[in-house]
């Protein structure tokens, strides 16, 4: 494998959190290898998400949102083709669009893995079914790729002492509450995460929310009724994803609803509870054995994440 190409087509902080673990897995299987990177939207290794020292060749063709347009399939065919003599041992497709599949399988390549229409553009067929491509691609490659979880001490040092600054203690249980992309309901009742965090101030676990510094009303509203609640971001200068990181390694627990936070968060590898609603609770949820899911489809029989109560939360604590 002396080049591989991974296609991540989602525009969020956590859509790109997310494969930290897969992407670190694989450049320390293939340590010889050249792994590029294809995003749809901007490459936040190199910009939001520097911090975490993610290192891959970003492959730049000069466009916007590739995969989302039909007439990205004529200039792959033509342009891309006529400026690269190279083929891709491997390319790697982590979304499941047919159109975005079939425009990126038009770069010529070697290998192709994709779980699209259940394996259809695939090179080969995948033998095991898995939300875990890791897992996939083992079957795929016929090889053994070890699981590389991010390590939080190799985060700047100014980061990981501005953590112990902000949450010098210990027995602190973290609530990452609100959630990024408004277009489904995915927020539990922030009056729940206060019922919860009361009931977590019994076990003696202080309660820290992740939140915005510009959700002021949020704050000023858990404040009023947790007054032992703790903001850190709030009472610092610095403000960076790693730093969400750096401050969950400092936590015993956390719970969170399906948002990027949530991934910052499990980077951390710390137990985790993680509330699912009207998203795929086994595509999204972070990969670990320290985390328990609660999905109001699986429980509930509903896509309302509001069905979940705060008991049920309460017991996994």
């Amino acid at each position: 494998m002396k080049k591989i190409l991974i296609y991540n087509s989602g525009g969020g902080l956590g859509d790109s959190v997310q494969i930290i673990p897969f992407l670190l897995s694989l450049k320390n299987h293939y340590k010889k290898s050249d792994i590029f990177y294809l995003g749809a939207h901007p490459n936040h290794f190199e910009g939001k998400l520097k911090e975490y020292n993610i290192k891959v060749d970003t492959l730049d063709l000069n466009l916007k949102y590739f995969g989302f347009r039909w007439w990205h399939l004529l200039f792959v065919k033509k342009d891309f083709n006529r400026k690269n003599s190279f083929k891709f041992d491997l390319i790697i497709d982590l979304q499941s669009k047919f159109r975005n599949s079939l425009i990126l399988k038009r770069i010529p390549h070697k290998n192709f893995y994709s779980k699209t229409f259940n394996g259809f553009f695939s090179s080969k067929k995948i033998k095991l079914s898995s939300k875990d491509h890791l897992a996939e691609l083992n079957f795929f490659l016929d090889e053994k790729i070890k699981t590389i979880n991010f390590d939080c001490n190799k985060l700047p040092k100014y980061l990981i002492n501005e953590a112990k600054k902000l949450l010098p203690k210990s027995n602190y249980i973290g609530f990452s509450i609100t959630q990024g992309n408004e277009y489904r309901k995915k927020s539990w009742s922030i009056y729940k995460f206060i019922s919860l965090a009361n009931k977590s101030l019994i076990k003696n676990k202080v309660p820290v929310f992740f939140i915005e510094k510009n959700q002021e009303h949020i704050i000023e509203k858990i404040k009023n009724q947790v007054p032992r609640a703790l903001f850190p971001e709030t009472n610092s200068m610095l403000s960076c994803p790693a730093l969400v990181t750096a401050l969950s390694k400092r936590l015993d627990q956390a719970v969170s609803i399906d948002n990027g936070v949530m991934h910052m968060m499990s980077l951390a590898n710390i137990p985790m509870i993680v509330l699912f609603g009207p998203t795929n609770s086994e595509k999204f949820a972070p990969k670990s054995d320290s985390i328990k899911i609660i999905d109001s489809k699986k429980i509930h029989g509903t896509s309302d994440i509001e069905a979940i109560t705060v008991d049920e939360v309460y017991d996994l604590i």
